[in-house]
C-alpha cells in the first residue's frame, strides 16, 4: 500500500441557527430539507442518511458531548468531473447537523470545487428564515 500527503487543507464551514432563526424544529426535518435539496440539483446524487448519534449511544464505549441531543450526516455526491482515481478518497460529501441546547449546527467539509461549496452554502443558508452571508 502506499501511502500519500495531500498539502490541501480543507477548512470546516459551519452554521449555528438559533431555534428562533429557522422554520425547522428537528434534526430530522433539517436532514429531508437538504435531501430535497440534493435530489433537486442536476449533478448531485443522495446517498444515505447516518444517525451518528444513534450508533455512537449504541456502542458501549461510546460517548457523546454535553449538550448534543440529536446528530447525523446527510451522505451525498456531488460533482461534475472525475478527473482522477485519486479523487475518491475526498468523496462522498457528508453535511453534518446536529441539534444542541442553543439550536442547530451544521456544518461540512470545504470541496475542492468552488460550485460545490457555492450549492452547500446555499443549502446551509436557506435553512435561516431572515437572509444572511456565510462567513
Amino acid at each position: 500500500m502506499k501511502q500519500s500527503l495531500t498539502l490541501a487543507e480543507y477548512p470546516l464551514f459551519t452554521l449555528e441557527i438559533e431555534r428562533e432563526e429557522t422554520r425547522f424544529d428537528s434534526v430530522d426535518a433539517i436532514c429531508a430539507y437538504f435531501r430535497a435539496c440534493i435530489e433537486s440539483h442536476r449533478g448531485a446524487e443522495f446517498i444515505a442518511e447516518f444517525d451518528h448519534y444513534a450508533h455512537t449511544k449504541s456502542l458501549p464505549e461510546g460517548q457523546i458531548g454535553e449538550g448534543i441531543l440529536a446528530a447525523k450526516n446527510v451522505v451525498f455526491c456531488l460533482g461534475i468531473a472525475l478527473p482522477n482515481p485519486h479523487l475518491l478518497a475526498d468523496r462522498p460529501r457528508s453535511i453534518g447537523v446536529a441539534e444542541t441546547d442553543q439550536g442547530f449546527l451544521i456544518t461540512f467539509l470545504e470541496a475542492p470545487m468552488p460550485v460545490v461549496n457555492a450549492a452547500m452554502e446555499d443549502w446551509a443558508l436557506g435553512l435561516c428564515d431572515r437572509p444572511r452571508t456565510a462567513t
